[in-house]
């Protein structure tokens, strides 16, 4: 029998018999092994365990533990989640249903309204379903067979998609799952057996492809686990994530609104909410000229021209509102800040000497998102950006990332956050600029990150057209990842508005350029600073820092009295004068998550103390005006992350 010779991760080689699947390899190895692997990678590519090796190859087995092993498990969950639906609801039509980071979605159109009465039925019919270990058949037709089927069934939604594929791509892939076959490029797994424990979250409404103006259809969410314990701390995960949601807290601690009727996607902040908002600007600003930059101020719309040089009227122009007549001249409102940091340095002739510049902006800017994706404060058409632009020669280069990267660093780790992972992405296929810029902007990334001795992934691939970047994800308080700061070179500007500067030999050269977002934009910022923190700031950011509880109506003089002085030592406090009982008002500022409550009745007055309590922590006991003064102003004065 001929061989073939198996690589696996480790570097280890074995043979095999040739045409033997990869799942019987799976079984050589060990049964647990059989047991966990969902999916194979083979060369790279991710392919059903059924697959068979003919050839060497590299593999590595993919379990429920890798992300694309979960990504397999959840999209494969999608498929039969719109399986059990077409067996209740037989007129089904189908849109998307793929895994997404914290589960799956299916996009679907029938003749009834879901209820969270109707999920508990299709989850059971999915368990139902997967009892009986059909597989999951991958079977490949051409674009006029995929067209023919999918018009028998009548589902308008997978005709469109197909309507769309280039032909010259190869064949079509369907997938087969007992009696429902749907349009997928797979993998998935061996079959329906595997997924054990199923929980469908929410239905809401849809429009089809995003898009308002298109067919508003129905969608699942869900979530699946190989193990019940998976789910049950998944589930509780949720409960959490539920209490800490930043739409909620915004509104129960009166932070911002949104309001759809009069525009939605934008961000009104409410007091308590721009105070925040304001000590998060002072602190960038400050933290930013210690660090060797200027801050710049830039125009809200510039004439078609500028838009059309920098490139985003060709590559951006769905994201950009649309033009307006001043003039008789075609304006556009910005979606970014670059081509105004531009013009900015074109006002005269730079020098080697000028260099490197560092300009920083916080900016507001609007891009049109589709309805159906904006979420609260996460995802919203007009925001302001933390936003720059380093412009430094060739050889200053990898000191300028370096430097950045240690910003990013003291940025997030100055409001709490830690946990850092960072990505380095190269070049993609379609890219504009020399090879040689390419290497070298790529090398000036990947040494910086091991100068500061951090570790990394690289997304081969995966960076922008004009230039490679670094991504910065942050893990929250739940754990969770957020992807926020950016550091990207960028090929493309410079070159299209001829940007120069006179080098050392007294010639014009082209200066390299860095986009650059630390903590991205502040609305996003903002939505997850409040789950981090489930809305209870520490206390340099909270917008009320302290509160005087006055115990009957007889106090409120001397209460505000005391409002005066600790506000002349700069902290942000208030009188609660209603005429309530003490634990009354305890227990609503402590709903309001304020840091501190000062307590003053006849015994207070008397010694002249406070009675302090603390947001969780309760009585901290009494002590003098001058004592408590000394605590608070060391927390805020030290920024002191709690």
């Amino acid at each position: 029998m001929e061989k073939v010779i198996v690589t696996f991760p480790d570097g280890n080689t074995k043979e095999f018999d040739k045409g033997i699947s990869a799942f019987e390899i799976a079984k050589a190895i060990s049964n647990r092994l059989a047991d966990e692997a969902l999916a194979v990678k083979i060369n790279g590519r991710i392919r059903e365990l059924y697959t068979t090796i003919t050839e060497p190859v590299t593999i590595q087995f993919l379990t429920f533990d890798d992300k694309e092993g979960k990504e397999v498990y959840w999209h494969s969950t999608s498929h039969l989640m719109a399986h059990a639906i077409q067996s209740i609801y037989p007129e089904a039509r189908f849109g998307v249903g793929p895994a997404i980071d914290t589960g799956f979605y299916y996009d679907f159109d029938i003749n009834t309204k879901l209820t969270d009465d109707d999920l508990h039925a299709i989850e059971a019919k999915m368990t139902e379903i997967a009892s009986k270990a059909c597989v999951f058949e991958r079977v490949e037709l051409s674009k006029a067979e995929a067209l023919e089927y999918f018009g028998k069934v009548q589902d308008p939604f997978k005709l469109e998609i197909i309507s769309e594929l280039d032909e010259s791509m190869g064949a079509i892939s369907l997938y087969k799952e007992g009696d429902f076959t749907d349009l997928c490029t797979g993998p998935h797994l061996p079959s329906a057996a595997k997924i054990k424990y199923v929980k469908l979250l929410t239905v809401s409404g849809s429009y089809w492809r995003g898009d308002e103006k298109n067919k508003q259809l129905q969608r699942i969410y869900g979530v699946s686990f190989p193990k019940k314990k998976m789910l049950d701390d998944y589930l509780l995960f949720l409960e959490e994530a539920k209490k800490r949601d930043h739409r909620k807290l915004g509104k129960q601690l009166d932070l911002f609104s949104l309001h759809e009727e009069a525009g939605a996607g934008l961000v009104y902040w409410h007091p308590k909410g721009a105070r925040i908002r304001m000590e998060i600007e002072n602190f960038w600003r400050n933290a930013h000229l210690n660090n060797g930059y200027e801050v710049l101020y830039s125009p809200h719309m510039g004439k078609s021209w500028l838009w059309q040089t920098s490139g985003h009227l060709t590559n951006y122009k769905e994201s950009m509102y649309a033009e307006m007549k001043v003039d008789e001249q075609d304006y556009y409102i910005k979606p970014m800040n670059c081509p105004f940091h531009i013009m900015i340095y074109q006002t005269k002739l730079r020098s080697y000497r000028d260099l490197p510049l560092r300009w920083a902006e916080l900016g507001t800017v609007y891009r049109y998102e589709k309805s159906g994706v904006l979420h609260g404060l996460l995802r919203v058409r007009g925001f302001t950006q933390d936003d720059a632009h380093i412009f430094c020669t060739p050889d200053q280069i990898e000191d300028e990332i370096v430097r950045t990267v240690e910003f990013a660093r003291f940025m997030w780790n100055s409001f709490g956050f830690t946990d850092l992972k960072y990505y380095l992405s190269t070049r993609p296929e379609k890219a504009v600029g020399e090879d040689a810029l390419w290497a070298k902007a790529t090398d000036s990334l990947k040494h910086a990150l091991e100068r500061l001795g951090l570790e990394y992934e690289v997304d081969e691939g995966g960076g922008a057209f004009y230039g490679p970047k670094i991504d910065v994800k942050i893990k929250d308080a739940l754990n969770r990842e957020w992807q926020m700061s950016t550091i990207q070179f960028d090929f493309n500007l410079p070159e299209r508005f001829k940007m120069t500067f006179i080098g050392e030999d007294g010639k014009e050269h082209r200066p390299f350029m860095v986009h650059r977002a630390l903590l991205g934009s502040i609305e996003r910022f903002f939505g997850v600073l409040i789950e981090h923190f489930a809305g209870a700031f520490p206390v340099w950011l909270s917008p009320v820092q302290a509160v005087i509880l006055p115990v009957s109506q007889n106090f409120l003089e001397q209460a505000k009295e005391i409002q005066g002085q600790l506000a002349q030592q700069g902290i942000r406090v208030e009188v609660d004068e209603r005429n309530e009982k003490i634990g009354f008002k305890i227990r609503h500022w402590e709903t309001e998550k304020t840091p501190y409550m000062l307590i003053i009745g006849e015994k207070e007055i008397a010694s002249g103390t406070l009675s302090v309590r603390r947001h969780k922590k309760g009585d901290l006991g009494s002590m003098s005006i001058e004592e408590f003064c000394k605590i608070i102003l060391e927390e805020i004065n030290s920024k002191l992350i709690q």
